[in-house]
């Protein structure tokens, strides 16, 4: 399964793995899983970050690094990704959270996210 993992998966699975389920962890790991992050969750990250959010406290560049360093894929962001936002129904306001969802469907991805909002896409999502 090609797995889109959401920024607060990322920031979990890096710092705070007590965060995730057991279920998440079991999709994690699963050696038959390809992992994927998003160009736009790093973005997400250095915004959020120079706000002063401490949910993002995590140095971008090492986060990157780390996730390359470890087999994840990293996913840029293109205008085909910004086009298939305008056809998602406006359930969620975040534009990081509707890109990744774009994102997920452009590349035949499922995105793992642990947001309610997110999950109530339901094409292309599992819950975290």
């Amino acid at each position: 399964m090609n797995l889109l993992l959401d920024t607060h998966i990322l920031l979990w699975a890096a710092g705070q793995p007590e965060k995730l389920s057991e279920s998440t962890r079991a999709l994690l790991t699963n050696p038959d899983n390809t992992l994927f992050f998003s160009a736009a969750s790093i973005w997400e990250i250095v915004i959020k970050l120079g706000l002063g959010r401490r949910d993002f406290n995590v140095d971008p560049y090492r986060l990157r690094k780390m996730l390359v360093v470890h087999g994840h894929n990293e996913v840029p962001v293109t205008a085909e990704h910004a086009l298939r936002v305008c056809s998602l129904p406006p359930l969620h306001k975040d534009p990081f959270d509707r890109l990744l969802i774009a994102q997920a469907r452009a590349e035949g991805m499922l995105l793992l996210s642990c947001d309610a909002v997110v999950c109530q896409y339901q094409e292309s999502i599992i819950p975290a």
